[in-house]
């Protein structure tokens, strides 16, 4: 029987003193906040007491630090998954705001006028499906439990907005995805896309106060 829940996790803050666009660029870790965030999310599930049997993962090294203490918790080992990776973006290694940031400068505006495109990166859909893929393959390869999905703001929050039925293009700043939340899912065969969301938690919020959340978009 495939997965009786599925936990998308967000990763917790990342160290990025620059305050740059991060998107796909290696060498972007954990914050010690980061590394406090990750450990309430595991604690999280752990709280739940329900069984985990996978746990799968995106390559980037913040979502791999981010499953450390949760694979530690349940005893597995992190299955890599480039399908729910954070989406191309054409701003990678730059500041989007404030004085001389990429949302200042005319050249890159033409880049930001379609956002069902978008034009900036990976189109919505895409995301949408590999993120949706991955997900019902984690599902389908245990055998009961549940499977916790270690991704980014983005890709969790279009499997949202997908699942809903609401339309992909959205104002980044209203995703409902904090760093280090749990949104939850089911499979369902009632549902017109074959699963259904059931949860969101945002145990980390206490930490949330004092955090950077700027790296991706």
């Amino acid at each position: 029987m495939p997965a009786e829940q599925i936990h998308l996790v967000r990763h917790g803050e990342v160290s990025n003193p620059q305050g740059v666009l991060y998107g796909r660029l290696p060498g972007y870790g954990l914050s010690d906040l980061g590394l406090r965030m990750a450990e309430a999310a595991a604690a999280d599930l752990v709280s739940r007491g329900r069984p985990v049997s996978a746990i799968v993962v995106s390559p980037l090294q913040r979502t791999r630090e981010s499953a450390a203490p949760i694979a530690a918790a349940f005893e597995l080992e992190p299955i890599i998954d480039e399908r729910v990776i954070e989406p191309t973006n054409r701003f990678e290694g730059t500041r989007m705001r404030g004085p001389g940031g990429s949302l200042r400068r005319p050249a890159n505006w033409p880049a930001l006028m379609n956002p069902w495109r978008p034009g900036w990166g990976e189109p919505y859909r895409a995301v949408v499906a590999r993120m949706v893929a991955a997900i019902v393959d984690a599902s389908a390869s245990v055998d009961g439990g549940d499977v916790v999905v270690v991704s980014h703001q983005m890709p969790i929050w279009m499997t949202h907005l997908h699942l809903a039925g609401q339309p992909l293009a959205h104002d980044p700043r209203r995703r409902r995805c904090a760093l280090s939340s749990i949104t939850t899912l089911e499979p369902s065969s009632s549902a017109a896309r074959g699963l259904v969301e059931i949860g969101y938690r945002d145990p980390a919020a206490a930490l949330a106060a004092g955090a950077s959340d700027v790296g991706a978009v």
